[in-house]
């Protein structure tokens, strides 16, 4: 588990200055790079589980600030 560090920036700090279609853009790659994790869980050629975390985490990360910025625009 990540633990809060001082003065070292959140990976959601460094998102929110992002446009929304480049968020989008992220989100969609990353499904795309899980997907793929996926088909290759199927055949046993992972070699880096943690991936998957890592892009669920992200993909969360980006819907996250994505809705925020939607609703900050209302």
């Amino acid at each position: 588990m990540r633990t809060y560090q001082k003065g070292k920036p959140s990976a959601a700090s460094a998102l929110r200055p992002l446009a929304a279609a480049e968020l989008q853009k992220r989100v969609r790659e990353a499904r795309e790079e899980l997907l793929q994790l996926r088909l290759r869980k199927a055949t046993g050629a992972v070699e880096n589980s943690a991936r998957f975390r890592f892009l669920r985490a992200d993909i969360a990360r980006c819907l996250t600030v994505l809705k925020a910025k939607a609703t900050a625009a209302k």
